[in-house]
């Protein structure tokens, strides 16, 4: 007799998609799809959301015409995920995206508190291999911006730390230039 053997389910992003229009899953359902796999996301603090507005605000006037900035919406960028960065810089317009997520973006962010670990381990990999060109960690513990560039199969070979008093240009907007300080309440 054949041993019966249990496993896990792995998710397409176009399964994904159908179960989130059929409303499988609630609007308060705090959930992505990474790598195949439905996962939970923590709950936003005070903190937390205050940060991500105040940088939703600095990245908009840094990158103007041309782009704009997507909080917390689905970026479809392989078959099998579809995150929801803190922060998504695309091209076009908001109009540009009625029937279907960006596949990309110029730039991501994610504000960290509870899930630091998991920015810098799992995103960082996830942004890299699908070839996002800069991904930001607003690491609010350490009170310090962390700056992913040059992506690659298994991660950013660049990551260089900005602190209070530091400034940075987003490689998509090279001759603007941010204040840490903005980012970081």
């Amino acid at each position: 007799m054949a041993e019966a053997t249990a496993g896990t389910y792995r998710w397409s992003r176009e399964a994904y998609d159908r179960a989130v229009d059929a409303g499988v899953f609630g609007p308060d359902d705090r959930i992505e799809l990474i790598d195949g796999e439905i996962v939970g996301m923590t709950p936003q603090g005070s903190r937390h959301a205050a940060a991500v507005i105040m940088v939703a605000k600095v990245v908009e006037r840094a990158f103007g015409a041309g782009c704009h900035v997507r909080p917390r919406t689905p970026l479809a960028i392989g078959p099998d995920s579809e995150p929801e960065p803190d922060i998504a810089v695309v091209e076009g317009a908001p109009g540009d995206y009625l029937d279907a997520h960006p596949t990309t973006a110029l730039l991501a962010v994610e504000v960290s508190d509870d899930s630091l670990r998991r920015d810098r381990t799992v995103k960082q990999r996830l942004y890299a291999r699908h070839g996002l060109p800069e991904y930001w960690i607003v690491a609010l513990p350490d009170a310090r911006l962390e700056v992913h560039r040059e992506p690659a199969a298994d991660g950013y070979r660049s990551v260089r730390i900005y602190r209070r008093g530091d400034r940075v240009a987003p490689l998509a907007r090279p001759g603007t230039e941010i204040a840490v300080d903005d980012l970081l309440p």
